[in-house]
């Protein structure tokens, strides 16, 4: 079996996010570094659970669950940034979870589209 693109990328992702966290807790910032963490992992953990999903049905919904828990991040990003209660550059991880969306995007809609084909 082949590795998951998508799975190494949030796999590399939540890497990322908790490295966040750690600046972030350094600077005493302590409300939405922890919902950034806490949806930033859940990305990839919903993969993988997507990945071993027991039907086309329930990795549709774990994908779908993953999409929006990506959202959620780049959500939380996108308020640090303008927020300015942090000097910490958050663009790379903005264009990381923008990747991420597209692809999940494009995994929940070409796996519905086979599932109504069937």
């Amino acid at each position: 079996m082949s590795e998951s693109i998508i799975k190494n990328k949030s796999f590399e992702f939540s890497l990322k996010i908790i490295g966040l966290y750690t600046q972030l807790l350094s600077e005493k910032e302590f409300i939405i570094s922890r919902q950034l963490l806490k949806s930033g992992t859940s990305i990839g953990a919903n993969i993988e659970e997507a990945l071993a999903g027991q039907s086309k049905k329930d990795f549709i919904a774990k994908m779908s669950i993953s999409s929006k828990e990506a959202r959620e991040t780049k959500y939380w990003l996108r308020l640090l940034n303008k927020s300015e209660l942090t000097l910490i550059n958050v663009n790379n991880h903005l264009e990381d979870v923008e990747e991420l969306i597209k692809m999940l995007t494009a995994i929940v809609k070409t796996s519905q589209q086979r599932l109504t084909k069937n």
